[in-house]
């Protein structure tokens, strides 16, 4: 059994900033790609941004580059994304997912997601 579990989010001013965290725990052989998400209330979830298991190959959503950075820490099985220059549009859930492979062979993971809120 695979958890992915998310925290950092909460409630920032435009213009802030926040450090997200996706921490994964169980019998997991390694983990792949790593990938965060977001949903905006009545919206769609869109991809945010997405980073190798080296850590070299990183990719944005055009909404976000220049102001997000994903990283990793593979020791600890973790995912960190820093968001910064918040907009009220991007209030949402923001979700972690990666793919993993266990003693059951490949599989992908989402968490529960965190409430990012930034008023208007």
């Amino acid at each position: 059994q695979v958890q992915l579990v998310e925290s950092g989010g909460g409630l920032v001013q435009p213009g802030g900033s926040l450090r997200l965290f996706c921490a994964a725990s169980g019998s997991i052989f390694s983990i792949h790609t790593m990938r965060w998400y977001r949903q905006a209330p009545g919206k769609e979830r869109e991809f945010v941004s997405s980073i190798s298991w080296s850590g070299g190959i990183t990719y944005y959503g055009d909404s976000v580059k220049g102001r997000f950075t994903i990283s990793r820490d593979n020791a600890k099985s973790t995912s960190y994304l820093q968001i910064n220059s918040l907009e009220p549009e991007e209030t949402g859930i923001y979700y972690c997912n990666a793919d993993v492979t266990t003693n059951s062979g490949w599989q992908s993971y989402w968490g529960q997601g965190t409430q990012v809120t930034v008023p208007s």
